[in-house]
């Protein structure tokens, strides 16, 4: 089904590769990031692939209220409305315990992952209630389900609130037309997962192990994510990509499945 779809952070990563396959499946989306140099490169590129009436973009800070309400204006005016917001755009810091990290990297954080997830949310909904219909979609990550590392405290509790979130918008939202959902893409190779650790640290190599038994590239996830996404109908939709079964079965078969996922990354 054609949908006019909203992803934050879709300049690279996720976000990106999600824009990339909702084109393929004949989508128009809007993309979006804090470079607007940035934005206008990949809008270029993507159009030329996709066509131009197919996608558009402005630059957004998700933490600044009126950027948010310009990127949903910038949105509707080009499709003609806006079935999906998908808040995908996050940032991480170095891993280290909490009294370590640097107050502006703790700041930036927790008003990104968390304030402007709400921000967004907020101005997506509104806008929604008005228009008359709409899917709010917000991305889990490490913490939401309660998980634990050391040097993850201020990540994984801005990750947490968003499993709270999901479930109290459900709630505010339930006499409206507009659907809360969530998307949870698992262990992806991209500068968030790879951008906190020291490469060669012995925390690296430790973390490297599992990720490559768990993690997948972008290409291999956002398919079969955009796939889902589109075929959720209903409130309270989650689309999971690593399932504990998931989990599970490639723990039990790691010593038949050699993987180096951070190749290209550590050769670079």
């Amino acid at each position: 089904m054609t949908k006019r779809i909203v992803i934050t952070g879709s300049t690279r990563g996720i976000g990106n590769g999600l824009a990339r396959e909702f084109l393929k499946r004949r989508c128009q989306v809007a993309v979006s990031g804090r470079s607007a140099a940035r934005v206008d490169e990949v809008v270029a590129e993507l159009g030329q692939y996709y066509g131009e009436a197919k996608v558009c973009g402005t630059s957004c800070d998700i933490t600044d209220p009126e950027q948010l309400q310009e990127l949903w204006d910038h949105a509707a005016a080009a499709f003609g409305g806006v079935d999906v917001w998908i808040n995908n755009a996050g940032i991480s810091i170095a891993r280290q315990p909490l009294w370590e990290q640097q107050d502006g990297d703790l700041d930036a954080l927790v008003n990104t992952n968390l304030t402007g997830t709400l921000l967004a949310s907020k101005t997506a909904i509104a806008n929604m209630v008005r228009q008359g219909h709409g899917q709010v979609w917000n991305t889990e990550g490490f913490g939401s389900d309660g998980a634990t590392q050391p040097g993850m405290a201020a990540y994984g509790a801005t990750k947490r609130a968003v499993r709270y979130l999901q479930k109290a918008l459900r709630k505010d939202t339930s006499d409206t037309p507009v659907q809360i959902c969530t998307v949870s893409p698992g262990i992806v190779v991209t500068d968030l997962l790879t951008g906190d650790y020291d490469l060669t640290s012995e925390q690296w190599e430790k973390s490297k192990k599992i990720f490559n038994i768990l993690g997948d590239h972008v290409h291999t996830v956002t398919p079969w994510l955009a796939d889902h996404v589109l075929a959720t109908d209903k409130s309270g939709g989650r689309v999971v990509w690593l399932t504990r079964r998931k989990a599970f079965a490639r723990f039990m078969t790691a010593s038949f499945r050699r993987r180096d996922l951070f190749a290209d990354i550590e050769g670079a």
